[in-house]
């Protein structure tokens, strides 16, 4: 019986095929394979929910103070920075204003003072700067609009999943403890340490900074700042924003008690702000 060795094993020959194409399938597998790795790569690289930000912002509150009226600069050069004067108006509740020039469209962000009902002339009185601010000319009147600013603070929590998919936790085996060794002898108590006292708080005033003035110059702020600091007050600049209009605030303290609020603010007036008040924080 003869035995042909030359025939192929049809097993083999499959085999081989199966061998060349399997490079070809890992190749056409290799996109799926990203997509599937970038979604589940994506949910845990992104930030962590539950934060919240504060958003500090001055809003109108027309409800506490609003006028329009003609307002007038005559001229002359004034301290205190940018401001406008009104008759018979309650200051102390009342702080900043945003005053609109409605010719322009401009506007400045100032304080509010009280102007005396006698004077003659338009009923609102203008600052040097606030005028230049607002593009008034000297002893031009303009239409003006003055309304109260409010510090509003906004919160907003960011919602985050929580991440309920653990694993089932094992079951703990029982162990059979080492016998208790004898306590170690106690350390020796540390010496006492008294505390680094806290700062004094700003007492319980309302008010107990003092505004001197607002520009819409920043050298003229920190000029005015450095001009208390040399009297030992304590004067700090803020800088803000309004419709992107910057403008800076100065403002002394806090003082403790009512008298040293009192004390203060004569002390600021006698600087050359005469229209110094008192104001928050």
């Amino acid at each position: 019986m003869r035995i042909d060795t030359a025939r192929r094993d049809p097993a083999a020959g499959a085999g081989g095929r199966r061998g060349a194409a399997r490079p070809l399938v890992a190749l056409l597998l290799l996109p799926l394979l990203a997509a599937c790795a970038g979604e589940d790569a994506g949910p845990g690289d992104g930030p962590t929910g539950g934060e919240t930000q504060i958003v500090s912002r001055d809003v109108e509150a027309p409800e506490v103070f609003s006028v329009s009226d003609q307002g007038l600069w005559d001229g002359r050069p004034s301290l205190g920075g940018g401001w406008v004067a009104y008759p018979e108006v309650a200051v102390e509740q009342i702080g900043q204003v945003l005053v609109r020039n409605e010719e322009n469209g401009r506007f400045v962000i100032g304080a509010l003072f009280r102007r005396e009902r006698e004077a003659p002339g338009p009923a609102l009185q203008v600052s040097s700067e606030a005028a230049e601010a607002l593009g008034m000319l000297a002893g031009s009147p303009a239409p003006l609009n003055v309304v109260a600013l409010r510090r509003d603070a906004e919160g907003a929590p960011r919602e985050g999943g929580a991440t309920t998919d653990f694993d089932a936790a094992a079951p703990i085996a029982e162990v059979p403890l080492a016998p208790a060794e004898a306590a170690p002898e106690a350390p020796a108590p540390a010496p006492a340490v008294s505390p680094t006292p806290a700062p004094a708080p700003a007492g319980t005033l309302t008010r107990p900074y003092v505004q001197a003035g607002f520009f819409s110059v920043e050298d003229n702020a920190r000029d005015a700042a450095r001009r208390l600091e040399a009297l030992g007050l304590t004067a700090r600049v803020e800088a803000a924003e309004r419709q992107g209009q910057a403008f800076w605030s100065v403002t002394v303290g806090p003082a403790q008690t009512e008298a040293d609020r009192d004390a203060l603010l004569e002390r600021v007036k006698a600087q050359g702000f005469p229209d110094a008040y008192p104001v928050r924080d």
